[in-house]
């Protein structure tokens, strides 16, 4: 092991790798600091750079711009109320809220403080984590790897945050794409449509920059543009953030491993790790009703969780090859296109690249906080680069890029393919993080039940057969029927049987009432609003008539007349009613010196 150890110091050592490392921090504050710009972009836009670089130096890159973009979102969230990333978007109300009480440097340390914690957390989760699952991975045959590749998308769909029938529709939509091309157990060209170019399939990479990049940009291009900063100078950013360690630990060490959790889910991302840890830190917290008010404690937690996420990320994705989140599948393009295979052989033939992994997350996190500092202090000058200069340079790049991956202008049709089709889809309502891991996952999936079925001479009984690939399909086919489940149970319950209903409410099946065509439930709010009006102004207007002096008295001369009801209902008759609507007119009479003051109230309620 020190042997191992000492090659991965020795490969991280390296001035390749040392400036790689260092611009690409800088790269990622830069852009994950500018509103409407993510980490998943920066990511995407580096893409074309690793091209000429070693594959250490390659992933170096990745790794130090996906850790500072995820913090860097904080700043434009603490200072303008706009998240740099989604990530940040969870907290931002909360951050804001304690720049407008003068505490914006809590907040922006905070949240460099506890990324760089939650960074170095996740960073050895997956030191523990990946060595033993690569052991076992090394038992698995096509049978597992099939469930294993299904589990995954299916964990996809259930984690995103529209709907389970867009995130699935948005996983065939990927699916599909990946079956373009010759690339398939037959060799049979499918939906290539003549296209000499779609033999070879579409390439990750290039639907990835689309995607991510491109799609970005014209959502930027069509929203308006962010308040310019105020300047301001920043007293000492780092003040107090040990003690809020020492307060908060329990907090943080919740967010560390929620963030880890989420992270191994296929799917998931940083941002879905901030939600769910900021919702969990209001909920046990002991001030909830500081919540929203400028309170410290949901930034410790979410801080911590959104970074912890992005090193977890990578178990999957080195020992099998499925994505934690859209980062680590651009990732795993660069890994492929340098020959470090992701698979659980990766970890004995090059154990050394992957304990030079480890370690460049350790930096990149320990480095986060003086970048941090630094980017925090020059926020104003950076947040002032009008969009109109930023995102041009964003599209030359992602056209550069694309056409660097292939040599040829297809490659250029495709991003801007992708960029149409992934902001189309996220103005719908459709994840394309779903979409991406079809894409990435399809050949993988494909190729593994071509392969089971050849070994099984066509049966589909050793699917469920092996033990690991029992457990594995028993959860597969329990996430694919969950969203059913849940859509039943829920169905069931909001409704009762219209007997039972008949019975709790005393009307007899066949009277009028029951005959009605709308039910109570059934009525719109206004319907139930203007029939609770009705009821008050008739309880009132009831009252004041008993209660009224006789008007001859002299003690009430100078007082108001007394107020006259007239209130006309249909008559309930057992007969059949010529009409479902009830009018109800209420006419109240007063006299207000010097004048007289009439009110009319004509309510017209549709039962």
């Amino acid at each position: 092991m020190l042997n191992t150890l000492a090659q991965a110091f020795a490969l991280i050592s390296t001035w390749e790798v040392i400036v790689a490392m260092l611009a690409a921090s800088v790269y990622g504050l830069v852009i994950g600091s500018l509103p409407g710009l993510s980490a998943t972009m920066a990511t995407a836009l580096l893409v074309p750079v690793t091209f000429y670089l070693s594959p250490i130096a390659a992933i170096a890159t990745i790794v130090a711009a996906s850790s500072m973009a995820i913090f860097s979102g904080d700043i434009p969230g603490a200072l303008l109320r706009i998240p740099g990333t989604p990530a940040s978007a969870a907290y931002a109300d909360e951050a804001y809220a304690m720049t407008r009480k003068g505490e914006a440097e809590l907040a922006l340390g905070a949240g460099v403080w506890f990324s760089a914690v939650g960074g170095i957390a996740g960073t050895l989760s997956l030191m523990i984590l990946a060595p033993p699952l690569a052991e076992i991975a090394l038992s698995f045959s096509t049978f597992e790897y099939f469930w294993l590749a299904f589990l995954g998308l299916m964990c996809a769909t259930l984690v995103a945050r529209s709907s389970p029938v867009k995130a699935i529709a948005s996983m065939f939509i990927g699916l599909l794409v990946s079956c373009i091309g010759i690339e398939n157990p037959g060799g049979v060209p499918r939906f290539t449509f003549g296209v000499t170019n779609l033999l070879g399939g579409i390439e990750p990479i290039p639907a990835l920059v689309g995607v991510f990049a491109v799609a970005q940009v014209m959502r930027a291009m069509l929203t308006p543009e962010p308040p310019p900063i105020p300047r301001r100078k920043f007293g000492s950013i780092m003040a107090g953030q040990w003690l809020l360690t020492k307060k908060y630990h329990w907090q943080m060490t919740r967010g560390n491993i929620i963030g880890i959790i989420i992270g191994v889910l296929p799917g998931a991302g940083a941002d879905m790790a901030a939600w769910v840890s900021y919702a969990m830190s209001k909920r046990f917290s002991k001030e909830p009703e500081k919540f929203g008010t400028g309170h410290v404690e949901g930034l410790v937690e979410a801080g911590a969780s959104n970074n912890a996420s992005i090193a977890s990320g990578w178990v999957p994705s080195l020992l099998f090859g499925i994505p934690g989140d859209t980062i680590a599948a651009i990732a795993i393009g660069v890994l492929y296109m340098k020959g470090l295979n992701p698979g659980p052989t990766l970890f004995t033939e090059k154990a050394s690249s992957m304990y030079a992994i480890y370690l460049m997350f350790i930096i990149a996190n320990i480095i986060m906080i003086p970048f941090g500092i630094v980017m925090i202090r020059l926020a104003s000058h950076v947040l002032r680069a009008p969009r109109s200069t930023v995102m041009p340079v964003i599209m030359l790049c992602c056209a550069v890029g694309s056409f660097a991956i292939g040599n040829n202008m297809f490659g250029v049709v495709t991003v801007a393919t992708f960029g149409v089709i992934g902001y189309v889809m996220e103005e719908n309502g459709y994840p394309v993080a779903a979409m991406v891991l079809g894409i990435v996952m399809g050949t993988m999936i494909e190729q593994s039940f071509v392969t089971s079925l050849i070994k099984s001479d066509g049966s589909v009984l050793p699917f469920f057969e092996r033990p690991i690939a029992a457990i594995l399909a028993a959860m597969a086919i329990g996430a694919l029927i969950w969203p059913v489940l849940v859509w039943v149970w829920r169905k069931l319950r909001r409704e009762p049987a219209p007997a039972t209903a008949s019975r709790s409410s005393g009307v007899r099946p066949g009277t009028a009432s029951s005959r009605s065509p709308r039910s109570a439930s059934t009525r719109t709010p206004l319907s139930r609003a203007l029939i609770r009006a009705v009821s008050t102004a008739r309880a009132e207007t009831s009252t004041a008539v008993t209660d009224v002096a006789p008007p001859s008295a002299p003690a009430i001369a100078s007082a108001p007349e007394p107020v006259h009801t007239s209130s006309t209902l249909p008559p309930a008759s057992s007969g059949r009613r010529r009409s479902t609507a009830a009018s109800s007119q209420v006419s109240l009479r007063g006299r207000k010196t010097p004048g007289n003051l009439m009110i009319r109230i004509s309510v017209a309620v549709t039962r």
